[in-house]
């Protein structure tokens, strides 16, 4: 079992809370964390990168002069790829980098991201996040209280709140998402995890459910 402390806006311990690793897989596969996480990446890609080739550049299809007798090395057109100005040889063109890999696996790995959090110390459990008011600087004090200022942090609630998000957009390497659309790529990007209470035994219990549906 983990044991993990939890805080309250002060900064102050107020209790733990145990997690038991089998809930989140128990185990960590590095190579489908890293699989899955390129694949984050590569459906993020535009793909509008675009290059001329020898055939699509401006200028005259004739050979410059004659193949011997010149002195000069011998020469194609203008467009080769040889000559400055000319086109590209094998460069890129627009393309589709889109893919995706089984839900079972990208489940299993946002589990497994979510345990390694656990698991480093780099997870920081808070009573909860009910601020008064949409106000920055509050919310950069309750970081500052959790020793979360200067770093990135990912902070998880149980469901869509607005507050927290208004206060937190304007710091720097702070994203705030509901416990619902974490995936692994979102969770590893930051170096540390806030999540309330709530959001923590949301994340049990869908890790749970998930766990014995993909079981059947």
């Amino acid at each position: 079992m983990l044991t993990l402390n939890v805080y309250n806006r002060q900064g102050d311990s107020v209790g733990t809370v145990e997690v038991d690793p089998d809930e989140f897989g128990g185990t960590i596969n590095k190579q489908l964390l890293h699989d899955v996480v390129i694949m984050h990446l590569a459906n993020q890609r535009a793909g509008t990168h675009s290059t001329l080739r020898r055939g699509e550049v401006a200028g005259s299809t004739k050979k410059l002069f004659r193949q011997k007798g010149t002195g000069n090395a011998r020469s194609g057109p203008r467009r080769t790829n040889k000559r400055r100005g000319g086109g590209t040889a094998k460069g890129p063109k627009p393309r589709d980098y889109e893919y995706h890999m089984p839900k079972k696996a990208v489940r299993a790995a946002t589990r497994m991201a979510i345990l390694s959090k656990f698991q480093d110390n780099e997870a920081v459990i808070i009573d909860d996040l009910n601020l008064t008011e949409v106000k920055t600087k509050q919310m950069a004090g309750l970081l500052k209280a959790l020793k979360l200022q200067g770093t990135t942090c990912l902070v998880g609630t149980k469901e869509y709140d607005k507050k927290v998000y208004l206060s937190s957009r304007n710091i720097p390497e702070v994203e705030v998402m509901p416990t619902s659309q974490f995936n692994a790529y979102t969770v590893l990007r930051q170096k540390r995890l806030l999540l309330t209470r709530a959001a923590l035994e949301e994340l049990r219990q869908g890790a749970v459910a998930k766990k014995k549906a993909e079981a059947k």
